[in-house]
This record gives structure tokens, C-alpha cells and sequence, in this order.
């Protein structure tokens, strides 16, 4: 299951994408994005995230 971010609680800091060791997480319009298809669902965006927007589906 991969992670998807809350785009309501992001604050669009960039931390989860450079925690990210597959490249999966790219800045959106109004959040940053998970591709699922990417996503090796380790955890580290979670634990990087400052608000907690990061969590798995």
C-alpha cells in the first residue's frame, strides 16, 4: 500500500521528497505528490514530514 499525502494538512516544505530514496515524491500545484507507482512504501516521508501530511492509504 503505497503512501499518498494529505494535500489539506502539507505545507509544501520539500521534506518528504528529499527523504525519499526512490525519487517518488515531486512537488504538485497546491501539495507534494506520491507516486504510488514509485513508492516502496519505506516510511521516510512520513518520519521527515513536520505536520504529519505523509501516511500510508
Amino acid at each position: 500500500m503505497a503512501y499518498k499525502i494529505d494535500a489539506d494538512t502539507c505545507i509544501s516544505c520539500g521534506a518528504c521528497a528529499a527523504e525519499c530514496p526512490v525519487s517518488a515524491i515531486s512537488e504538485g500545484d497546491a501539495a507534494y505528490i506520491i507516486d504510488a507507482d514509485t513508492c516502496v512504501e519505506c516510511g521516510a516521508c512520513e518520519g521527515a514530514c513536520p505536520v504529519g501530511a505523509p501516511a500510508a492509504e
